[in-house]
C-alpha cells in the first residue's frame, strides 16, 4: 500500500496539470461510469491530500474520492494520451495531459457532508500545514497501545506506512512495543520532527529514503533504508528481528531499540 508521501507527491504532480481545468471524465473499465457521467466537462478546483485518501475537488459539494488501497496506481501522460492500458477505473483527461486510475480500492463522488466526515476521522497529516501535533500526542499520550501499532493507526496519524514506522522508531531509538503513554512532550515532538521531515523528503524525491545523506537507490522504486527488510543493524552489527505488528511485517534491532 502507498505510503504518504506517494500520495502527496501524486496530489501535488496532478494538481500541477489539473487545477483550474475542465476535465473530461471517464470510465474505461465501466464500473465508474456513473460516477464518470456526473464529473464529465466540470473544473477541477483543487486536488487535495490526505494521509492516504486523494481528493480531486470539483465545487464545495463535489469531490473524488479515491484511495489506491494495495493495488491501485496512478499514471499521469501528457496529451494525447494513449489508450486505456489494464482496468483503468477513471481517467481524468485535461488539456495537456490525463491521469489514469488503476484498481483503487476507494473510488467514489462525495457531497460536502461525505468530504467532512471521511477527512474529519483522518488523524494529523504530516504532510499538510494544517496537522495538529496537539491531537496526535493526546492521542498517544493517553493509550496504552504500543507505538509500533498507534503509529500505523491513521485515525493518530496520517501518512506513516509500515517501512516508514520501522525505520522512524529505529532512528529514534524506541522499540515498537513501547507503550503510548510511556511518550512524555519532548519524546514525541522528537519523533513527530523526524517522521514529518523523512515524509517531505520522500515527496521530494519520491522514494523511502530514510538514511542520512543518501539519495534514492538504483532499485525499483528508489529506497534507501537502514533496518526494514535488513539482516544486520548498520548501528551495532547485531541482527535486527523481524516481528508482527496487527499482522503486518515489521522490523527492530533490539540492542539500539531496547524495551524500557
Amino acid at each position: 500500500m502507498p505510503e504518504g508521501h506517494t500520495i502527496h507527491r501524486a496530489a501535488r504532480d496532478h494538481r500541477r496539470v489539473l487545477k483550474g481545468r475542465t476535465l473530461e471524465v471517464s470510465s474505461p473499465q465501466v464500473r465508474f461510469a456513473k460516477g464518470a457521467k456526473t464529473l464529465d466537462g466540470a473544473t477541477c478546483t483543487a486536488v487535495e491530500a490526505y494521509g492516504k485518501h486523494l481528493f480531486y475537488i470539483f465545487d464545495p459539494d463535489t469531490s473524488l474520492h479515491i484511495h489506491l488501497g494495495l493495488f491501485g496506481k496512478f499514471k499521469k501522460t501528457k496529451q494525447p494520451m494513449p489508450e486505456p492500458k489494464g482496468a483503468v477505473r477513471v481517467r481524468l483527461a485535461a488539456d495537456t495531459h490525463g491521469i489514469d486510475i488503476n484498481g483503487p480500492n476507494t473510488c467514489e463522488i462525495l457531497d460536502a457532508e461525505g468530504f467532512a466526515k471521511i477527512t474529519g476521522r483522518i488523524g494529523p497529516d504530516l504532510l499538510r500545514k494544517d496537522a495538529d501535533a496537539d491531537r496526535a500526542f493526546a492521542r498517544i499520550s493517553k493509550s496504552r497501545a504500543p507505538i509500533g501499532r498507534l503509529l500505523m493507526d491513521q485515525s493518530v496519524i496520517a501518512g506513516i506506512g509500515n517501512i516508514y514506522r520501522t525505520e522512524i522508531l529505529w532512528r529514534q531509538r524506541i522499540h515498537p512495543d513501547t507503550p503510548g503513554n510511556a511518550f512524555n512532550r519532548e519524546m514525541f515532538d522528537t519523533l513527530w520532527t523526524d517522521a514529518r521531515q523523512l515524509l517531505e523528503l520522500g515527496v521530494k524525491k519520491n522514494a523511502i529514503i530514510t538514511v542520512d545523506g543518501q539519495g534514492p537507490s538504483g532499485e525499483r522504486y528508489g529506497e534507501r533504508t537502514n533496518i526494514f527488510a535488513k539482516p544486520m543493524c548498520p548501528r551495532c552489527d547485531e541482527q535486527v528481528l523481524a516481528i508482527e505488528i496487527a499482522g503486518r511485517r515489521a522490523f527492530v534491532c533490539e540492542t539500539c531499540q531496547p524495551l524500557i
